[in-house]
């Protein structure tokens, strides 16, 4: 490993307009449990030897002096030497590191203990390997090499040279998609990794904050040993499952951690990165949860063959597990946790779904998996969709009827579940059906969980229906997941309380 036997750090970089604003933002970054800090020196209004001195006079924690210029993605604009003699005097001053663009000569950088760095703007290299090799042949440190993610895919490539790196390493795929590559970076023994004091505040595309690092990522919990799982979608970066499914690793002394992996929509985006994964058994990926819009290409990666009926009846799954050789199995837990947190409310079984009128709200991906649990059990479902060809499509292929939605007016029905987005925020002052069709309805589901209560649901409430919140919903299919992957009891009850404090947080 490229950190030895030391400790990856994790490391803070600066950014203030005034020596004032970086002094502060030193305090705070060793108070948020920093191991170091980088001084951005270009973004400084002035620099001056007075000012250096101020920064590096008995610093908290180590430091990394960084004078980037624009050429390399950094603000300093100014004569080439002048830029090199700010770090020579920073150096002089006692920065712990220097950090030295590859493209500066030799003989012409700073003295001191040197990163050598390597960014790349406009996507992984083509010759990504023999610019490690050369920045490990120097004489430099660190060996430091950032360039843009245009998938997870390079961020295993991050990873993976990161654990074959001969001295200290810094290796990351910046961007969405490269944010794998920063969480992970300690699992592989890097030297460091960054992280933004606040948000906002960082330094380079994906860097999250160090609290998110080290309180939602599990940042001081992981190891060479720790396992990965992660969540697969388009967009990913506001999930709610890696606050979900890390509070429940660290609940039950779980060593491992779940990260977001932003995969752009389409079969070849998915497999790509499939492919990037059974091909490094050493990055220990042991299961992902598979969202918009990747749910039909998990199903087409895993193989009808590898998973229950019902899910290839739908044609998706959100569930992936990996084993240690690759080998790939599938499952849909949206349909169980929809019929679970259904049969719950109601307090029967799923067989005792069968002859119950249904009415379902939408033909979307939810609808679907919904349909085909609630026929599977006997339920006598119709469809109301906007689009009547669309509900008409869906009730064929699992025995259902289907009507516009005009004709909800005269509903009959002993359940409804709602699988449109009407009411959720910030529309939440819409509802998908008028109160006069609740009248005779026993139970109201609606998969929407923000807000908790949707007006759908209040309007149920107070018309005497039972309720069933799609929050309800939410949780059984991450407890599914997780009891799938680790064989062992979900903590549902936090995890349940987890994601009521995201949405009181959002």
């Amino acid at each position: 490993m490229s950190g030895g036997p030391g400790k990856t750090n994790l490391i803070v970089p600066l950014t203030g307009a005034t020596v004032e604003a970086m002094l502060a933002g030193f305090r705070a970054a060793a108070s948020a449990g920093a191991d170091m800090v980088e001084f951005r020196l270009d973004s400084l209004q002035k620099v001056d030897r007075a000012g250096l001195r101020a920064l590096l006079e008995d610093p908290p924690l180590p430091v990394i002096a960084t004078c980037r210029p624009v050429r390399q993605g950094g603000r300093f604009d100014g004569p080439e030497p002048d830029r090199l003699g700010i770090l020579s005097a920073a150096a002089e001053l006692g920065a712990d590191y220097v950090d030295v663009e590859d493209d500066v000569p030799e003989p012409q950088g700073p003295r001191g203990r040197v990163i050598l760095s390597h960014h790349d703007f406009s996507g992984r290299p083509a010759d990504l390997e023999a610019i490690v090799d050369r920045l490990e042949r120097s004489e430099a440190e660190v060996a430091k090499v950032a360039f843009a993610a245009a998938g997870p895919e390079d961020a295993v490539a991050a990873c993976g040279i990161l654990r074959r790196a001969a001295k200290p390493a810094i290796v990351l795929a910046m961007g969405e998609h490269g944010v794998m590559s920063r969480i992970l970076a300690g699992k592989f023994g890097a030297f460091g990794t960054f992280a933004a004091l606040a948000e906002g505040a960082g330094s380079a595309p994906g860097q999250l904050t160090i609290d998110e690092m080290k309180r939602l990522y599990r940042w001081d919990a992981t190891g060479a040993a720790t396992a990965v799982y992660g969540v697969i979608g388009c967009p990913v970066a506001h999930s709610m499952s890696p606050a979900i499914h890390n509070a429940a690793f660290a609940e039950t002394g779980i060593d491992a951690v779940y990260v977001p992996l932003r995969i752009e929509p389409g079969p070849e985006s998915f497999h790509r990165f499939l492919d990037a994964v059974r091909a490094s058994p050493w990055l220990d990926l042991r299961g992902l949860s598979v969202t918009i819009p990747h749910k039909e290409n998990a199903l087409s990666a895993v193989g009808p063959a590898n998973v229950d009926e019902l899910s290839r009846r739908i044609g998706a799954v959100n569930t992936v597990r990996l084993d240690a050789e690759g080998h790939l199995a599938g499952w849909n837990t949206d349909y169980a946790a929809a019929t679970d947190a259904l049969c719950e409310a109601m307090g029967i079984s799923r067989p005792r779904l069968a002859g119950r009128a249904v009415a379902v709200l939408g033909a979307g991906g939810a609808a679907r998996a919904i349909v085909a649990a609630l026929a599977h059990y006997g339920a006598d479902v119709t469809v109301y969709n906007r689009t009547v060809a669309r509900g008409e499509k869906l009730a064929a292929e699992f025995g259902a009827r289907a009507l516009g939605r005009d004709a909800l007016a005269d509903l009959s029905a002993e359940i409804v579940v709602n699988c449109t987005s009407v009411g959720m925020h910030p529309h939440v002052d819409d509802s998908p059906l008028p109160v006069r069709a609740l009248r005779g309805v026993g139970v109201v589901f609606d998969t929407v969980y923000n807000p908790v209560e949707t007006r759908l649901l209040r309007e149920a409430r107070q018309a005497g229906c039972r309720t069933v919140s799609g929050v309800d919903m939410f949780v059984n299919q991450a407890a599914g997941q997780f009891e799938i992957w680790t064989g062992r009891p979900a903590p549902r009850e936090l995890m349940r309380q987890v994601v009521l404090d995201q949405l009181k947080g959002r």
